[in-house]
């Protein structure tokens, strides 16, 4: 599938719900804290440098990015990059506009496969973080957590920040979460764990949907 995210090209931009496409294709979120490398990681993940760009004010966008994935004249899926969260500045109607926004579209978006969530890997599962977890737990979908900046760890630094993050997701597992919860290390920079993440990401969009199981 790795393949395919190079064939990646923008697609739309939505503000609201309402506006969200009429497409069938699977959709893969992605999701994360403002500063933790999301617009850099999909870019290295779909083999652009200018696919998906970060604000020059960290928080400030506030709408929904949506990728198509595949050829153009067919595409097979499309990466959805959810805004940024995490960041003081943002005005409380904007953190409103967003939490209304992220929520309703996670629970509610059947078109979607699972979530990459990523967490700056020195900062792991904070109170943010563990939110959009319990928003998107209703569902009973995959989340696969990319531990971005590991480079910028030691050997055994990242070691630990894994193995927390994995302690941590297991407490939800144990709570009852459905969903497949998984996490791996992750650096845009060094290029640490593409091939691990591409796997993840081609598995859920191949992936038949209970849908498709019972119309089969």
């Amino acid at each position: 599938m790795s393949f395919l995210l190079h064939q990646s090209r923008f697609f739309i931009t939505v503000n609201h719900l309402r506006d969200l496409p009429a497409t069938p294709q699977p959709e893969i979120a992605f999701a994360g804290r403002s500063n933790a490398g999301k617009s850099t990681a999909i870019n290295i993940l779909c083999n652009q440098k200018q696919l998906a760009f970060a604000s020059k004010t960290p928080g400030r966008t506030q709408h929904i990015n949506y990728f198509a994935v595949g050829p153009a004249d067919a595409p097979v899926a499309h990466l959805v990059d959810l805004p940024g969260y995490g960041y003081a500045e943002v005005p409380g109607a904007a953190k409103a506009h967003w939490q209304a926004l992220l929520s309703m579209y996670l629970q509610s978006r059947a078109q979607l496969r699972g979530l990459i969530l990523m967490m700056d890997s020195r900062r792991p599962l904070t109170e943010l973080d563990r939110l959009m977890i319990e928003w998107f737990a209703p569902t009973g979908k995959p989340i696969h957590t990319l531990l971005t900046k590991s480079d910028k760890l030691t050997r055994q630094e990242s070691v630990n920040a894994l193995r927390a993050t994995q302690k941590g997701l297991a407490e939800y597992r144990d709570a009852g979460y459905q969903g497949e919860l998984t996490a791996q290390l992750f650096s845009a920079l060094k290029r640490v764990g593409l091939d691990e993440a591409h796997e993840h990401l081609e598995r859920w969009l191949v992936a038949p949907t209970p849908d498709d199981v019972a119309t089969a």
